[in-house]
């Protein structure tokens, strides 16, 4: 049986927009401009903020080619540096923040200096192969990290059967069973994704999980306004970046009035 929605960041099936953050200090295309990076970051915020988004979400998703499970010192310290930015501009507004790839416990870190509400995480539980190679589970250390560090406020939200990953040494694991082991792992919600970053989930892959887990079900890539109605009805949030951007590409800069698009057909659907 299907549970009735829960109210994430008290609205039915929130939206959630990815800030994705310019190049940081420790990647190959930090340009050594922290200034542009914060102006720019700061710009995309008020984007969502304006346009009617319900949540924001950081991401480093510039800084490739990726670390596998962690992140230099530096990434992190400019990373806590633009989340404090724009949590304080945008006062009240739930935030939470990524970074790649796997990176969680700094993540955390971030998150606890900054006073955020989530992180999103990869390689929660099982294994995967990702471009940067073999990720393993991660919800150990993160778990007692997080007790540790006096943080249990902040939700964990992890991605299952992730996009941009190869899932064949998990093949005889489909991705209910992956929920259901996130959700015994103490996962605060699980994510559902397409294959990459702008491709929307198969429809049933959602629906299933949703039923099989009582947490917060979040849909992770590919939601655009013309779509969200196929899947509102089986989310709890859908986290938004590709389809509120200019052109609607990912690398390009928030457009307010792609996010007001994006809000209008949540309205409707909600």
């Amino acid at each position: 049986m299907i549970r009735q929605s829960t109210k994430l960041f008290g609205r039915k099936c929130a939206l959630i927009g990815v800030v994705h953050v310019l190049p940081l200090p420790g990647s190959p295309s930090y340009d050594g401009d922290m200034d542009r990076i914060l102006a720019q970051a700061l710009k995309d915020a008020a984007a969502y903020r304006e346009g009617g988004a319900d949540a924001l979400m950081l991401e480093n998703m510039h800084d490739v080619p990726y670390l596998k499970g962690y992140a230099e010192p530096e990434t992190t310290a400019a990373m806590a540096a633009v989340a404090k930015a724009v949590k304080a501009e945008t006062k009240r507004m739930p935030m939470g923040l990524q970074i790649l790839a796997g990176a969680n416990c700094e993540a955390l870190a971030v998150a606890v200096a900054c006073d955020l509400d989530f992180i999103r995480v990869e390689g929660f539980v099982y294994a995967h192969v990702g471009d940067e190679g073999i990720h393993e589970s991660d919800a150990a250390k993160l778990l007692r990290r997080r007790a540790a560090l006096k943080a249990e406020g902040i939700k964990i939200f992890a991605d299952v059967k992730k996009k941009h990953a190869a899932h064949a040494i998990t093949s005889d694991v489909d991705i209910t069973e992956t929920a259901r082991t996130a959700e015994f792992f103490k996962a605060d919600g699980v994510i559902v994704t397409g294959t990459a970053t702008g491709h929307a989930p198969d429809a049933s892959d959602v629906e299933t999980v949703r039923a099989a887990v009582s947490l917060p079900v979040l849909i992770g890539s590919g939601i655009t306004d013309e779509n969200v109605f196929r899947f509102a009805e089986h989310c709890d949030g859908v986290i938004v970046g590709t389809s509120a951007k200019r052109d609607g590409l990912w690398a390009n800069a928030v457009e307010k009035g792609r996010v007001e698009k994006l809000a209008a057909a949540m309205a409707k659907v909600r």
